[in-house]
């Protein structure tokens, strides 16, 4: 038999091997993956339903490469051939344990992030910067275990990577400000996910932190979105953190409500926001001053309950009971008003002596 007839044998040989090698891993891929899923929905550890998703995962270019080197590998190549047929083994099985791996993060930064969104909204901010420095550190990692299989020396290609590092760090320094300032964010935690906070005139519930950015939900239901960095040069208010409200509001009376009344007034508010039925803490309540058209009273008292909804409620009770008193003892509430004097017309005689004086 010729040498052509064995390279054609050989060829043909690892062609079967690459199909069957392929055909294998798909229906490998298939069965395990369907037992996985009959387990994670059967209630099983939640492990299954990792393992099912880092399955399904794994594509196609695996399986072709796994299955072009198993058919290479058939062939009786030199020993340089042989050396290059390994590194794409160590290229191709690394490369695809930092997929999985990058999956097994996704999946657990994804799910604790929902499940710790309701019940701890300051270590879910925490869990993207996990999330992202877990992934740093793999590919770092797979890619050093690759350079290092390879033959390239390690600690050499570390410092190189320390001086180009500082370059790198000029000319993205402002991506870095707001990596650090998202790091700044996670460990100092002046809001989380799900606090209500005001950035200037911009206000709105914070739905994501990010590496780079910050979104709230507004009010009018648009997303707004911060750099970090900018967000953290500006004063922030959480409303989400208040242990009480401070109420202030006034009224005005009519100037003709008599002097008793005026005396009474100041108590009966107290009364009304002391009432037990209100989450309430009763301040002052005052006669203020002199209005241009009411006798200004001011009162203030604590909500506490920081909820503005319990708030407006509790504010709309006071006013409907205030309104309620007041009218009961006939003392109203004064609205803008003008008096007008007119004087009385005068005497045609006088008009004559007037124009007479003028004309002397």
């Amino acid at each position: 038999m010729n040498s052509l007839t064995w390279v054609s044998y050989d060829l043909a040989f690892a062609g079967a091997v690459f199909m069957a090698v392929v055909a294998t891993l798909l229906l490998l891929k298939a069965f395990v993956g369907r037992q996985l899923r009959r387990l994670a929905q059967a209630g099983r550890l939640p492990f299954f339903r990792y393992a099912e998703q880092l399955v399904s995962g794994t594509r196609m270019p695996f399986f072709i490469g796994i299955g072009l080197l198993a058919g290479v590998s058939q062939i009786e190549l030199g020993a340089s051939h042989d050396r290059w047929l390994n590194y794409a083994w160590i290229i191709i099985l690394v490369s695809q344990i930092a997929l999985w791996g990058n999956g097994i993060i996704t999946v657990a930064v994804q799910r604790a992030f929902i499940r710790q969104r309701e019940t701890d909204p300051a270590g879910a901010t925490h869990l993207m910067l996990a999330g992202l420095v877990g992934r740093i550190m793999l590919w770092s990692t797979a890619a050093l275990v690759i350079l290092d299989n390879l033959g390239f020396n390690i600690t050499t290609i570390m410092a190189s990577l320390g001086i180009g590092g500082i370059a790198v760090a000029l000319a993205v320094q402002n991506i870095l400000g707001d990596i650090f300032s998202s790091v700044s964010i996670a460990m100092d935690k002046p809001f989380v996910i799900g606090d209500f906070i005001v950035v200037d005139s911009y206000m709105g519930t914070v739905e994501y932190v990010g590496m780079k950015t910050t979104r709230l939900r507004s009010l009018g239901g648009e997303q707004i979105i911060f750099s970090n960095a900018e967000l953290l040069k500006n004063r922030i208010r959480n409303y989400k953190r208040m242990q009480e409200r401070r109420v202030l509001f006034e009224f005005g009376v009519a100037y003709e409500t008599p002097l008793a009344e005026i005396e009474r007034i100041p108590h009966t508010v107290m009364e009304i926001i002391s009432a037990d039925y209100l989450e309430t803490r009763f301040d002052r309540a005052h006669f203020k001053g002199y209005g241009d058209s009411a006798l200004q009273f001011e009162v203030v008292y604590f909500v506490l309950d920081p909820d503005y909804n319990k708030y407006m409620d509790i504010q709309q009770e006071i006013n409907i009971a205030l309104l309620a008193a007041l009218r009961e003892r006939n003392v109203s509430f004064a609205y803008p008003t003008r008096t007008l004097h007119l004087a009385p017309p005068a005497k045609a005689s006088e008009l004559s002596a007037a124009a007479e004086k003028l004309v002397a």
